[in-house]
């Protein structure tokens, strides 16, 4: 039997797997890859219809809404905004706090200087005084003993202006302890040169002198003191306070009431000072051919407080008053006295005295003592005046009272 060969063309016709041809030959192609070159196309999204509704007709897809990203967005500038708002607020808040910072500090420091210039002004006359007052001291030329004591008497009377001029200062907070130790200072200088002038007509006649001229000189050392005080703390603190709030001002002047202290600190000193005054009380005779004296009226003459003494009983001061004793004094000579002392004390103890600088012929004068310490009780008022020069009666000159001081 034979058999044909399938892979032998010429056997086509006798092959029983030949596929006989139709009318259209048919092609197919074997692919290995059945997705090669393939591109699926994209499925066509479903479109929704209106619910409930018949038509069959197709609606675009709705937009999707702006607001999702959008008002992130939208918030982002708006709190970008406000922050920008709040800064420049709070930067307008900042310079109204240092411009109003600024005028207040400007206005502080035109305080201080102002304190400072008239601090100055008031030293740099104090300096001028001090002058005027050493340089008559030193050399009184041809003044009389009542021209120098008026001199002197106008030198306490300007540093109490001082003193004066110092407590009414305007004196801003930082100047608080400054002024305080100024105030001191004055407080010390006026009280001094109060006691210079008190004591100095009595110091330059001859009963008392010593006691005057030692009490001079002991003021003339507590004016050094004042120097001291001031120009070691009160100097230095107003400088410190003008530079550490960045004031502008001149250094404040030293002031030297007593530049060489110990020129005028002892009696020595005093002594040879007051010596080179021409006309010094003397309890010689003038020799003026005039009649001198002078007297008090022991029922009269005396009071305290406006209440007369009397020599006679027991005289009763309320208490609570203020224990002056006011001696009037008549000059019954023919010739006008100057510097007449009178002096008071208290059951034999140390003598407070004051002159009167001058009384006229037949004139009167007055010479207030303040009792201090205030006496209490009962006690004895002895009341002396100085005999004039030339004077040879002096039996009415004294008194002598009871005081209940109530």
């Amino acid at each position: 039997m034979e058999f044909s060969n399938p892979y032998n063309s010429n056997d086509r016709e006798d092959d029983p797997f030949v596929d006989v041809p139709d009318d259209e030959p048919v092609t197919i192609e074997s692919d290995p890859d059945p997705d090669a070159g393939f591109v699926e196309e994209p499925e066509a999204p479903t479109r929704q219809q209106r619910s409930g509704g018949g038509g069959g007709g197709s609606r675009r897809p709705p937009r999707r809404s702006g607001r999702g990203g959008g008002s992130s967005q939208d918030k982002q500038q708006l709190m970008v905004r406000r922050a920008i708002a709040l800064g420049a607020g709070l930067l307008v808040v900042i310079l109204l706090v240092f411009g109003a910072k600024g005028c207040l500090d400007a206005r502080k420091n035109r305080s201080l200087e102002d304190y400072a210039n008239n601090v100055t002004q008031i030293v740099n006359e104090t300096n001028a005084l001090s002058e005027s007052f050493l340089g008559r001291l030193s050399d009184p030329g041809e003044l009389s003993v009542t021209e120098f004591t008026s001199e002197i008497q106008s030198d306490r009377s300007a540093m109490d202006g001082f003193l004066s001029r110092v407590e009414k200062l305007d004196t801003p907070g930082d100047m608080e302890s400054a002024q305080d130790t100024l105030t001191l200072v004055y407080q010390l200088r006026a009280g001094a040169m109060n006691t210079i002038a008190d004591s100095m007509s009595t110091a330059l006649g001859t009963e008392g002198a010593d006691r005057a001229r030692r009490q001079i000189a002991a003021q003339m050392e507590v004016l050094a003191a004042a120097d001291v005080l001031y120009n070691r703390v009160t100097r230095h603190q107003i400088d410190n306070t003008i530079a550490a709030n960045g004031a502008s001002a001149p250094e404040m002047p030293r002031s030297e009431f007593i530049p060489n202290p110990e020129e005028w600190i002892s009696v020595d000193a005093i002594n040879g000072a007051l010596d080179g005054v021409s006309g010094t009380t003397s309890t010689e005779d003038p020799e003026d051919g005039l009649s001198h004296g002078t007297g008090i009226d022991p029922a009269s003459s005396v009071t305290i407080a406006g209440i007369a003494l009397s020599p006679d009983t027991t005289n009763t001061v309320p208490a609570g008053t203020t224990p002056t004793v006011d001696v009037v004094v008549q000059n019954q000579g023919e010739a006008t006295e100057n510097d007449v002392t009178v002096s008071v004390s208290v059951d034999g103890g140390s003598a407070l005295e004051q002159s009167i600088p001058e009384i006229a012929a037949g004139a009167t004068g007055t010479a207030s003592i303040p009792l201090t310490p205030a006496p209490s009780g009962q006690v004895t008022l002895d009341v002396v005046v100085d005999a004039v020069p030339g004077e040879s009666i002096t039996t009415n000159n004294e008194a002598s009272y009871t005081v209940d001081f109530g």
